[in-house]
């Protein structure tokens, strides 16, 4: 599957696609930014580091040695000569194609290279096989950023992500995904990048921004019941975007329900995405859904990897986990839930923008499909739970 991947994307130039600019909006006593485009996001972020203080805290899943992983590396360590405190985490699985020279850095940053194999001789504790998926930087107390943006030039230019920056009580809640990641998955001795990291919490906190996190090692997977709660309440609009749709039962029956009640619900996904398995399972849902309603948006000339919802004007969510097992029922993630009318507002025209580049899937075209699609997705239908 791998080579197939391989194969699609051999000799493919990278398209433009509609973008919106960031633009903030006011939530409680911070703002929260939303970017679509990399390139605003990179330099928004290398800003932040470049004019940190105290602390940078960043977290990535995937972190390629090019020239933009270059930039962002040198950025840190530039703060940390400085005096700054510098943790850095990142996923040594996602990045096992990047050169280990890459991955050496001086010893005033603080490292933690999430294993290969974190199980270690807990052979059957499934607890302990979740990857690290999340993405998270933040600067000082003041400013944090989270969502789909991996780090690397392909995702600078080439890819239709979402990503959030965020201001006000919120980072603290940020601050703390960080730290507790750390202090839980760090080795147990005193010296070095190993240190625990402790932080002296805010008392304040903003209501309408809310940290879910998805925690294995604890066994916590709130962020599924998060969609799944709101989707049962929608009575105006459901809008997703993501970027590997493999739910579970409940989850599609959920999004089924909310359609046949008479919910505008709609779902961008990409037209072919970076993972050819991915894209195979997710259409053995399509006919389910088609046939009660929802409209389903093929994003074209890119990537599209975000992970976003709005319903009915008011709630929304921004982050990391995809709508697949291994995101709301495996890995560790983090997703942004947001309780604001414009916040909502903004979403939503980010959405009609990525609407407008999608191509439409009818129930017609859908059942006219070649046999070999159909024989993929039946053979391929025992992979689901695993996904």
């Amino acid at each position: 599957m791998s080579l197939i991947d391989s194969y699609r994307r051999r000799g493919k130039r990278p398209k433009a696609f509609p973008t919106t600019a960031p633009r903030a909006v006011t939530v409680g006593d911070g703002e929260i930014t939303t970017y679509t485009y990399g390139g605003d996001l990179f330099e928004d972020m290398l800003a932040a580091i470049e004019g940190a203080q105290r602390q940078v805290l960043f977290e990535t899943y995937i972190w390629k040695g090019d020239a933009m992983g270059e930039r962002f590396k040198r950025a840190l360590i530039a703060a940390a000569d400085r005096g700054v405190e510098v943790y850095c985490i990142y996923d040594a699985f996602a990045n096992l194609v990047v050169n280990p020279a890459f991955q050496r850095f001086p010893a005033n940053v603080k490292v933690l290279r999430y294993p290969v194999y974190p199980a270690g001789w807990r052979f059957f504790d499934l607890r302990r096989y979740g990857r690290d998926h999340r993405k998270i930087l933040v600067i000082d107390d003041r400013v944090g950023f989270v969502g789909g943006y991996n780090v690397g030039t392909p995702y600078e230019t080439e890819w239709r992500d979402t990503h959030v920056r965020i201001t006000g009580p919120a980072v603290w809640d940020l601050k703390r995904a960080f730290a507790d990641f750390w202090n839980l998955n760090r080795r147990r001795r005193l010296r070095g990048s190993e240190r625990p990291l402790l932080l002296e919490t805010a008392s304040d906190w903003e209501p309408r921004v809310r940290v879910q996190r998805n925690v294995p090692r604890l066994w916590m997977f709130p962020i599924r019941a998060m969609y799944i709660e709101a989707i049962n309440r929608a009575s105006r609009n459901v809008w997703m975007t993501q970027a590997y749709f493999l739910p579970d039962q409940d989850f599609v029956d959920a999004v089924k329900d909310a359609a046949r009640r008479g919910v505008d619900v709609r779902l961008v996904l990409p037209l072919k995405s970076n993972h050819i398995v991915a894209d195979w399972i997710s259409r053995g849902y399509f006919s389910q859904l088609l046939d009660a309603g929802v409209r389903i948006l093929r994003y074209r000339d890119a990537m599209v990897h975000a992970k976003t919802a709005t319903v009915d004007g008011t709630w929304s969510t921004v982050g990391t986990a995809n709508i697949d097992r291994l995101s709301l029922q495996g890995n560790f993630e983090i997703n942004v839930e947001i309780i604001d009318e414009d916040f909502a507002a903004e979403l939503e025209a980010i959405f009609e923008t990525d609407q407008a580049h999608c191509l439409e899937l009818t129930s017609g075209e859908w059942e006219a499909r070649d046999l070999h699609r159909k024989f993929t997705e039946l053979v391929l239908a025992p992979l689901r739970p695993l996904l």
